[in-house]
C-alpha cells in the first residue's frame, strides 16, 4: 500500500494519543444518545425494583416481569450502541418495553425510567446514518436566488 491510500486517516500513533477524538468518531457512527438514554432508563427501573421503599409494587409472576422488562430495555440500549445496523428493531422493541414497565415495574421506575426509555427509543428510531447537515432557511433562499439568476 502507498502513503496516498491512507492520506485522510490519522497515523496510528495519533489515534492512540488522542482517545477523545477516537471516541467522538465512534460516537458519530451510531445513535449514541438514544442508546444511552434507553440503557439508563432500563438501569433506573432496575434500581427502583431494588429500592427499600414501602411504595414498591411487585406485579406479575412473583415480580419476574418487573425484572425482565428493564433488563431487556438495558439490553436493547446496549445492542443499539454496539450494533447500530439493527437500530429500528431495537428502538421499536425498546419503546414497547418502556411502555410495558408502566404496569410491571413501579409505574415505569416512578416515570423517570419510562420517560428515559421512551425518549431514547424515539431518538434511536429517528437517527439516520450519513445524513447531510440541515441547511437553514437563509441558505436555501440564497441557493434558490442563485439558481434563478443562473437561468437568466
Amino acid at each position: 500500500m502507498t502513503a496516498d491510500a491512507h492520506a485522510g486517516e490519522p497515523a496510528p500513533e495519533a489515534r492512540r494519543r488522542n482517545p477523545r477524538a477516537a471516541f467522538r468518531r465512534w460516537r458519530s457512527q451510531r445513535p449514541f444518545w438514544g442508546g444511552l438514554l434507553l440503557t439508563l432508563g432500563g438501569a433506573e427501573i432496575l434500581l427502583t425494583e431494588k429500592a427499600s421503599l414501602k411504595v414498591v409494587l411487585h406485579i406479575g409472576m412473583q415480580g419476574l416481569a418487573g425484572y425482565l422488562l428493564p433488563v431487556l430495555m438495558l439490553l436493547c440500549g446496549l445492542l443499539t450502541l454496539f450494533n447500530p445496523a439493527q437500530r429500528l428493531f431495537y428502538s421499536l422493541t425498546g419503546i414497547l418495553l418502556s411502555l410495558g414497565t408502566w404496569l410491571t415495574s413501579n409505574l415505569g421506575g416512578f416515570l423517570v425510567g419510562l420517560l428515559l426509555g421512551a425518549t431514547g427509543s424515539c431518538l434511536v428510531f429517528g437517527w439516520l446514518p450519513d445524513q447531510e447537515p440541515r441547511r437553514g432557511r437563509r441558505q436555501r433562499r440564497r441557493e434558490a436566488a442563485a439558481a434563478t439568476l443562473s437561468r437568466r
